[in-house]
């Protein structure tokens, strides 16, 4: 059976959101990406996996090696999608924060 990962799910994993950060800066092989947890190769494998395969990591052989990379335009639509949330709770908190100075007792 094969199952369409979805992007948000991926990243509702803490472990997949902290290997998003190290490797925004720098491409990892696995193994270097593993050293940074205390969990089990395999299991960080797996999340290389889910990465992978909803296109927010790309892999690249260099040798025997097997980097991994951030792909920026999957993670643009990512952030492309949220933004309008981002942008709604924020007119909803400068409109609670405007409320609150009117209302605000003086001393």
């Amino acid at each position: 059976m094969n199952l369409r990962r979805d992007v948000f799910q991926a990243i509702a994993d803490p472990t997949r959101r902290a290997i998003l950060l190290l490797v925004a800066s720098q491409s990892m092989t696995a193994g270097a990406i593993a050293s940074n947890f205390d969990t089990a190769r395999p299991t960080i494998s797996k999340h290389l996996q889910i990465l992978t395969e909803c296109e927010l990591l790309k892999q690249e052989q260099n040798g025997r090696e097997m980097y991994y990379h951030s792909n920026a335009k999957k993670m643009k639509e990512v952030a492309d999608f949220i933004e309008p949330f981002r942008d709604m709770w924020d007119n909803r908190f400068n409109k609670l924060e405007a409320v609150m100075k009117k209302h605000k007792p003086s001393r």
